[in-house]
């Protein structure tokens, strides 16, 4: 069974909505994140399909968010209503004023009704592993304490690991949880190509592992 816990209201009056499995006895508690950018709903999908199914069987405590961004994912564009990229506005060490492009990290960090949101919820939790969905590189990316988690999954879907995502990524969520909070977290970059039903059969047992065997 799975059940709301927390919503909030976004600027564009849309709903981001935290769910929580339903369970009094668990070993590990596993939050799992979509749609940062508003341009990849794919997340969303699978998060949702997944707690459709069978939970009965789960020793671990999942946290779900399917849609973080759902003013970016109306708008289809990767940053929120106010312009802000969030997976580059979080207070870490190396946030900084960028210029106003689609990697904007707002006029300061954690400025955002969505960041905050986040926040709040690894403050409320005591949080083992993320798993935030994003698209489009197909690989595996991880911070902090996640290598095994991530050759795992890695074995699972058939993307290669890649610890280091190429380019600079200021005040974003893996430096923010993974490196500077100690969360182990797993990026999991979909292809932008492939069908909802070719991701789902890809990625279903991701969740299964994180629900089931870590």
């Amino acid at each position: 069974m799975i059940k709301v816990i927390k919503t909030q209201k976004t600027k564009e009056n849309n709903t981001i909505t935290l769910y929580e499995t339903d369970s009094q006895v668990f070993e590990k508690t596993i939050l799992i994140i979509g749609v940062f950018h508003g341009e990849e709903p794919q997340g969303e999908y699978l998060i949702n399909r997944y707690i459709q199914t069978d939970l009965s069987k789960i020793k671990n405590k999942l946290l779900v968010i399917p849609c973080l961004n759902p003013d970016g994912k109306q708008k289809n564009q990767r940053q929120n209503s106010n312009g802000v990229d969030l997976n580059r506005n979080f207070p870490t060490k190396n946030w900084k004023l960028t210029e106003k492009n689609e990697y904007f990290g707002g006029l300061e960090p954690a400025s955002e009704i969505e960041t905050k949101f986040i926040i709040d919820v690894l403050n409320k939790y005591k949080i083992d592993l993320i798993l935030s969905i994003h698209a489009p590189f197909k690989v595996v990316n991880y911070d902090g304490a996640a290598k095994n988690p991530a050759d795992k999954i890695s074995q699972i879907t058939g993307y290669p690991v890649q610890a280091d995502i190429g380019y600079p990524t200021p005040g974003s969520f893996g430096t923010y949880a993974g490196r500077e909070r100690n969360i182990p977290v797993i990026t999991l970059e979909l292809p932008e190509d492939e069908t909802n039903e070719t991701l789902w059969n890809a990625n279903k047992n991701v969740f299964k592992y994180l629900a089931e065997e870590y």
